[in-house]
């Protein structure tokens, strides 16, 4: 005898009618898992932090010595090779640049094969896996606080004392890891369907670093090029960073879109990355 539910087509037609959750609401329900997760979040950035500085010989000495590296190599190809002229002494502005540039390209790199490396996690373990590129993130940006002790050193050496623009700073860093986060959710997206993303990331990164205000002002460029370089949306960051620090005039129209990006993309990242999450598991 058949027991057979005859109910189960319908219901079956009607899940498959029922009308699924809009962007906006994907994205709000995204936010929620990971506040409820958020002690696993902590837990996770704790492990990336101890990994990282334990096992290394010059622990946080590494957070300032890349961006201090880079400074180096271009105060010698730009300041003395190349004259560019910048407001600042220009080590003060390199360093200041390739600090902030340094955050978002470790957090893009990390959160990029944070699903892959954590395959164990992504297969078994039910939780909301848009913790793992954020976390990612949040070291970087511990990171970035280490080499923020370093740039004060800098400061006070150049005798750049702060004005009011330095409460600015924190609005500034908080747009940049807004579009990190967005960004990087994105990218471990990507890299978890086509694991070549991963490759070419590393080229991206150092051909979107010379598109960028990092290590000279792309307001010195002209023509065509440097109408496209405006459209960057990281430059408004690092002009905005450096300006915070120095005292000079912030451009808060440019500052401001630059912040509705962040959000906007933050939102449809999370709101992506909450739809394709049941595929994960078999993608990985």
């Amino acid at each position: 005898m058949s027991t057979r539910n005859p109910s189960a087509p319908l219901r079956r037609v009607y899940d498959a009618e029922a009308p699924r959750p809009g962007p906006a609401a994907e994205a709000v329900s995204a936010v929620r898992s990971i506040v409820d997760a958020r002690d696993l979040l902590v837990e996770l950035i704790r492990r990336d932090l101890a990994v990282r500085y334990k096992q290394t010989l010059m622990g946080v000495a590494w957070a300032f010595l890349v961006p201090l590296a880079g400074m180096l190599v271009f105060t010698v190809v730009f300041n003395r090779a190349v004259r560019v002229d910048t407001p600042v002494p220009y080590p003060l502005f390199a360093y200041a640049g390739l600090l902030l540039w340094t955050m978002v390209a470790s957090s893009l790199r990390a959160a990029t094969t944070s699903l892959t490396q954590n395959h164990a996690l992504v297969t078994k373990v039910p939780f909301p896996r848009a913790v793992l590129p954020l976390s990612a993130v949040a070291v970087s940006f511990v990171d970035f606080l280490v080499g923020l002790l370093l740039l004060g050193g800098i400061l006070a050496y150049y005798a750049v004392s702060p004005t009011a623009t330095i409460a600015l700073l924190p609005v500034v860093v908080l747009i940049t890891l807004t579009f990190a986060a967005g960004l990087g959710l994105l990218l471990a997206m990507a890299n978890l369907f086509y694991r070549d993303v991963a490759f070419v990331l590393g080229l991206g990164l150092t051909l979107w670093m010379f598109l960028s205000s990092v290590v000279y002002p792309v307001s010195l460029v002209g023509g065509h090029l440097g109408r496209l370089l405006a459209l960057n949306p990281l430059n408004p960051l690092l002009d905005a960073f450096r300006a915070s620090l120095f005292g000079d005039p912030i451009d808060g129209v440019a500052l401001g879109a630059t912040a509705g990006v962040s959000v906007a993309a933050l939102a449809f990242a999370l709101a992506l990355f909450r739809r394709l999450e049941p595929r994960f598991a078999e993608a990985i």
